[in-house]
């Protein structure tokens, strides 16, 4: 990462006026990507698809995209990373192939259309963005909604998977003990202590991780990303900017998934995302987990 705080890739973020300028471009796609987590006392949460309040009013000309519809349903983790074929299909449907521009924004927060982002780079498509406040910021600036669904023509998406992108549990394993690696959780801090907060079976972080929580890198009230030297800050206190490879994870790779766009929104270019995160993380009792302040290492 650049010694100097500053964005490196601004292509990773659209800001309102530049969107509402390029809504008729024909090769423009644009997706509401929310997903709803409901807290529910047995499950921790009960997810909920974003398409109702999508139908209600979104940005006009964007399309709903269901994470757990792009997400692999034979797996026993939530939300975890789809075959090849199953995401290029969902993604040919929508109308996204080369030369096409992407956009995505959800509501309340920028997890889940980092999540979709992420997910895109995995599988080789670089000409995607996240819209800088989401919905919130357009709602809040009075600009126009729409409920009519959009009908693209069906493309050819062509996937080319990145897998060092995804990180396994056993590389996660292996980067506990490794100086060069820096394993970095994305949820909340009393999450990251094991003092409060949703805990997915067992309460605290992997061992050796250092915390950003996502929450952090927007401001609550406008959900715009914050300035640069501040996002570079956050990481600069962990060490993620000095480390070769950094490893994003959370409870199930969604959270994990803005800290790794905001990374790469840096210039970090050697990112993985766990995509088991906590929920595959804690089902092994010999996996190590850490409560309480972080230990100096």
């Amino acid at each position: 990462m650049p010694a100097s705080p500053r964005i490196v890739n601004p292509q990773y973020l659209v800001e309102t006026d530049w969107l509402a300028a390029h809504l008729a471009d024909p090769e423009l796609r644009v997706f509401d990507c929310t997903t709803f987590l409901d807290p529910d006392p047995v499950k921790t949460f009960v997810v909920r698809s974003g398409r109702p309040e999508w139908e209600q009013g979104h940005i006009p000309g964007a399309g709903h995209l269901d994470l757990q519809e792009l997400s692999d349903a034979a797996s026993p983790l939530r939300f975890t990373m789809p075959s090849a074929e199953q995401f290029a299909a969902a993604m040919s449907r929508h109308g996204v192939a080369d030369g096409t521009r992407v956009v995505l924004y959800s509501a309340g927060s920028v997890i889940w259309a980092a999540r979709i982002w992420w997910m895109l780079r995995a599988f080789g498509f670089d000409n995607a963005a996240i819209l800088n406040g989401g919905i919130d910021k357009w709602k809040a600036e009075g600009r126009p909604l729409s409920t009519e669904a959009p009908r693209p023509a069906p493309a050819r998406f062509v996937a080319r998977p990145r897998p060092e992108m995804i990180a396994t549990k056993s590389q996660v394993a292996a980067a506990i003990a490794d100086p060069r690696v820096r394993v970095v959780n994305a949820l909340t801090a009393k999450q990251h202590t094991g003092e409060a907060g949703a805990n997915y079976g067992r309460p605290g972080r992997i061992a050796g991780s250092v915390n950003v929580p996502a929450h952090r890198l927007v401001d609550g009230e406008s959900k715009v990303f914050l300035p640069a030297g501040e996002l570079a800050a956050m990481f600069a206190e962990t060490g993620a900017d000095r480390a070769e490879k950094v490893i994003t994870y959370c409870g199930a790779g969604i959270a994990a998934s803005a800290d790794a766009f905001v990374l790469a929104l840096l210039g970090h270019d050697n990112v993985a995302l766990y995509d088991g995160s906590l929920m595959e993380w804690v089902k092994d009792p010999a996996a190590p987990m850490e409560t309480g302040p972080e230990k100096p290492r």
